[in-house]
């Protein structure tokens, strides 16, 4: 059971959830700019855009753990915030090698002469993407 000092954040992509933890506090990226969710917050539910998500932890050295969003929506009520999420990754998690081909390949793709809309809007996000993991991954702790 949660006291009133703490959070339960949950994150969940289509393959299963990513991450489960207590924490003091989390911060999101939404469509409206940065968000910090601390206990006891309001009830809220809000569509997150492709960013980090930053939960410090609810342990004796409160370490913060960096997880990569594609984007989704969080909601928050009785100090449990949960993210769905398309896509989630743990900073320590983050193949660093993928995450630059897949810069190199979006940015390639941005580059193409007779791109369509389309395909210029799908490189667009696989760059964003791209560029959110590698950013993420340099807060990885050992």
């Amino acid at each position: 059971m949660l006291d009133h000092h703490e959070l339960m954040v949950v994150v969940t992509t289509p393959e299963g959830k990513v991450y489960n933890h207590r924490s003091y506090s989390v911060s999101v990226e939404t469509l409206d700019g940065g968000l910090t969710i601390l206990p006891n917050h309001a009830p809220i539910m809000v569509p997150l855009k492709i960013g980090a998500l930053k939960v410090k932890r609810f342990l004796d050295d409160s370490p913060t753990d960096f997880i990569a969003i594609g984007g989704g929506v969080m909601e928050v009520r009785d100090n449990v915030v949960t993210i769905l999420a398309n896509v989630a990754e743990r900073a320590r998690d983050i193949d660093i090698e993928r995450a630059e081909h897949a810069k190199a390949e979006a940015e390639s793709a941005l580059k193409k002469e007779n791109a369509t809309k389309n395909e210029m809007d799908r490189a667009k996000l696989a760059l964003s993407k791209a560029i959110n993991r590698i950013g993420v991954s340099k807060h990885r702790r050992y």
